[in-house]
C-alpha cells in the first residue's frame, strides 16, 4: 500500500463555540446554543409538523466543539450530570479501551450518544479509556436541564435509546467480523462495514475517506501494526483496497473481494 501511515496527532482543543460580537456576528454563525432538532434530521423524523414545532422550542442544547487529538470528555460528562450524555452533531471520534498491552477501538460519528464508561465495581481486569478525535468534532450537552425540557416529548429520550442500544449492536458487530481467522478477510470486512456509513459510492466501488492509520485499523480489527501494513499491500498488490490511510478505494463488491481472497487462499494451500 502506497504512503506513509500518520500517526502523529496534535492535542485536541476542547472548547466552547466563541461568543461573536454584533460587527462579527453576521459572518461567524457559531452559537452558544442549537435546537437539536435543526442539528439533527433523525430525530426531528421523530415528529409530525405540528408536534415538531413545539418540542423544536424546548429541545436545545449547548454545544461544544473538539479539535484533531486525544481529548479528556470527562468536564463534559461531568457537565451532563444526570442528562443522557453528548451527541455527536459532526465529526469522528475514536473510543479506547485497553487491558494489559492491548488497545481495541470503537469509531463514533453522527447521531451517536456517548456516555462516561462505567466498568463493573466487580471487574478483576484492569482497564483504561480514552477519547481521540480524528475529524473536528462538534456535541451537543444533553444534561439534566435538558432531560426536564423533553421530558413533554418521549419521542426523544426513546431515540436516544435506541441510539445507545445501536452503538452495542455495532460493537457485537466488530468482534463477530474480527474472530475471522485471517487477517485480510477481517480487513476487508471491517473496512465495508465502516464503508456503509462513511463511505462514498464510486465507479469502481466504494470510497473511505477516514484517518484510517495502521495502528488506528489494528486497534480495530485486533492486529499489529507492521502486519496491517503487510496486509494491506496484499490488498492493494491483488486490486482489492488501494489508496492511502486517509483515502482508502475498496474496489468491486464485498461479495467479489471475499471470494477473490478464498480463491486466493486456496491457491496458496494447493501451492
Amino acid at each position: 500500500m502506497a504512503g506513509q501511515d500518520p500517526e502523529a496527532l496534535h492535542p485536541a482543543t476542547l472548547r466552547w463555540p466563541r461568543r461573536s460580537d454584533p460587527a462579527r456576528r453576521q459572518r461567524d454563525s457559531t452559537a452558544l446554543h442549537a435546537y437539536l432538532l435543526d442539528a439533527d434530521d433523525d430525530l426531528a423524523e421523530e415528529f409530525d409538523v405540528r408536534s415538531r414545532v413545539a418540542a423544536r422550542q424546548l429541545a436545545t442544547a449547548k454545544l461544544l466543539d473538539a479539535g484533531v487529538g486525544e481529548c479528556n470528555l470527562e468536564p463534559w460528562f461531568e457537565a451532563a450530570g444526570s442528562g443522557p450524555g453528548l451527541l455527536i452533531l459532526d465529526g469522528v471520534v475514536a473510543f479506547d479501551t485497553r487491558v494489559g498491552d492491548r488497545t481495541a477501538t470503537e469509531l463514533l460519528g453522527a447521531g451517536d450518544l456517548l456516555q462516561r464508561p462505567s466498568p463493573r465495581q466487580e471487574d478483576l481486569l484492569e482497564r483504561a479509556d480514552d477519547w481521540r478525535v480524528l475529524c473536528p468534532t462538534r456535541f451537543a450537552l444533553l444534561d439534566a436541564d435538558f432531560a426536564d425540557r423533553v421530558r413533554p416529548f418521549p419521542q426523544i429520550s426513546q431515540a436516544l435509546l435506541r441510539r445507545a442500544q445501536r452503538r452495542i449492536a455495532e460493537v457485537d458487530a466488530i468482534r463477530a467480523l474480527t474472530s475471522q481467522p485471517r487477517l485480510e478477510v477481517r480487513l476487508v470486512l471491517v473496512l465495508w462495514h465502516l464503508a456503509a456509513r462513511w463511505g462514498r459510492v464510486e465507479p469502481a466501488g466504494i470510497r473511505l475517506c477516514l484517518p484510517l492509520t495502521h495502528r488506528l485499523l489494528g486497534q480495530l480489527v485486533a492486529a499489529e501494526r507492521p502486519s496491517i501494513s503487510h496486509a494491506l499491500k496484499r490488498l492493494a498488490h491483488a486490486g482489492l483496497v488501494t489508496g492511502v490511510a486517509f483515502d482508502l478505494h475498496l474496489h468491486g463488491s464485498i461479495e467479489h473481494q471475499l471470494e477473490a481472497l478464498a480463491e486466493r487462499n486456496g491457491a496458496h494451500a494447493a501451492g
